[in-house]
């Protein structure tokens, strides 16, 4: 094999489709871990304890989260029915672009509207994912998913990080790019950096999502028997809803995957969500706090293509096992954390196997479900996604206002790592994978057209 294809970017359609993972990961980056929870808990929420601020993002986050656990399935379906994937897609995106541009206008004290853009933002970008991922099994072949996957992540990872070196470099030193900067400063001055960081993202991701619009193909439309003739697209995907629901729990393989995941992804999605926060409210500066996530970023870009090639050798469920392992030994590091040069050594290890951890997880379902379902199927694993992006920021939140810290909520995060870890242990690869290409080969014998 090529270089390209060793790394999972040995076609166009595969470049493209990673590409968007370029474009959206600006978002994960700049508001969702680096930039915006700095100015959500120093702006938005000022006047307000730091602590206070920071339950206010876990709650917005806690909120998007059931939101999108409600949608995912539904649009998956409709997305499935309808042939829809890109389009769907597409809106989602501008939607979230729309929100993320709208948080130029906050300003001190707007807690409400930041929490509001903030929720629709992140709706808009994890909606749009469950049509990116969905696109996966079509166009990687079986041999090459684990790899094109992780790609994505790695290429993510450049994407996000090259924005957010941007956004650093303009937020330390305004003077640099014709920005207001120096003493005396009004607040919304102060604050305009940060702003322009926000509306850079939307710019960033509505330009780089054209290359998926344009070269990847969208997936034929495929019906199953008792779906011809049933009516409208919204009609369908709410009757599909529990049959899908059915046959994934027919799939118990990829079900038991998605219990793991349920867990273990609780775990990553705390650790990345709430970081930066509990960085702010244990002192840590601005600058190391955003230092530190630009550094994941370039460090998961060769550990992400590392993951796909150790999955190559060792199994994408033995290269998840390991990811897992190191995650606990963050948590540990999380718990004794006190100075900028901890969150450096936190930062460091979390790059080593964010990137890797979830995007073998998502390859790895994506080989126990059916291709021709896998809109529907990746609605629901974005429900359990969502519901394991839940528990974690809750569990921040109920210890802040018990305890009036965090630091002892992140030990707790070892039993998702530890729990996930048992459930994924008993998922049978090889019969989920042939259960899936049964359920293929059964649709092309009962309707050879499609």
């Amino acid at each position: 094999m090529s270089l390209m294809e060793r790394l999972g970017l040995g076609r166009p359609e595969l470049r493209a489709w990673a590409m968007y993972d370029w474009a959206a990961s600006a978002l994960q980056t700049t508001v969702l871990v680096a930039v915006f929870p700095i100015f959500f808990v120093r702006v938005a929420a000022a006047g307000m304890p730091e602590s206070s601020g920071t339950q206010a993002l876990a709650t917005a986050n806690t909120i998007a989260a059931v939101i999108v656990a409600v949608l995912s399935p539904i649009l998956g379906a409709m997305s499935d029915y309808a042939a829809a994937k890109k389009r769907m897609l597409t809106w989602s995106m501008l939607i979230g672009a729309t929100a993320t541009a709208g948080m130029f206008f906050i300003k001190r004290g707007d807690l409400a509207l930041a929490s509001t853009l903030f929720v629709i933002a992140l709706i808009g970008a994890t909606a749009s994912f469950v049509f990116y991922e969905a696109l996966l099994p079509h166009i990687a072949k079986p041999s090459e998913i684990d790899r094109v996957s992780s790609a994505g992540y790695a290429v993510g990872y450049i994407g996000g990080g090259v924005l957010l070196a941007a956004n650093l470099a303009w937020i330390q030193r305004p003077d640099l790019f014709g920005l207001p900067s120096g003493e005396g400063l009004s607040e919304q001055a102060a604050s305009l950096p940060a702003r322009l960081a926000f509306v850079s993202v939307a710019v960033w991701w509505i330009v780089f999502s054209i290359p998926l619009l344009r070269r990847v193909p969208e997936p034929p439309r495929t019906l199953e028997a008792d779906e011809q003739g049933r009516g409208s697209v919204a009609r369908t995907a709410f009757a599909r809803l529990g049959e899908t629901l059915r046959q994934l729990m027919g799939f118990k393989q990829a079900f038991l995957m998605l219990l793991a995941f349920l867990i273990y992804n609780d775990g990553i999605q705390t650790i990345i969500k709430m970081a930066t926060a509990y960085g702010t409210e244990i002192g840590i500066g601005q600058s190391s706090l955003i230092a530190a996530v630009l550094l994941v970023q370039f460090v998961g870009v060769p550990c992400a293509f590392l993951f796909g090639m150790l999955a190559a050798r060792i199994g994408a469920k033995r290269a998840v096992f390991v990811g897992l392992l190191a995650y606990t030994a963050i948590s540990i590091v999380g718990y004794f954390m006190k100075t900028a040069a901890h969150f450096f050594v936190l930062a460091g290890l979390v790059g080593m196997v964010q990137g890797g951890t979830q995007a073998l997880s998502r390859s790895l379902f994506a080989t126990l479900i059916p291709a021709h379902k896998s809109g529907e199927f990746f609605g629901f694993y974005s429900v359990f996604e969502k519901f394991s992006s839940i528990f974690g920021p809750l569990l921040f939140s109920i210890t802040i206002a018990q305890t009036g810290s965090s630091r002892n909520a992140i030990l707790s995060v070892i039993a998702f790592f530890a729990i996930g870890a048992v459930l994924l242990a008993f998922v049978d690869v090889e019969r989920g994978q042939a259960a899936a290409r049964a359920a293929e080969e059964g649709l092309r014998r009962a309707d050879p057209a499609g």
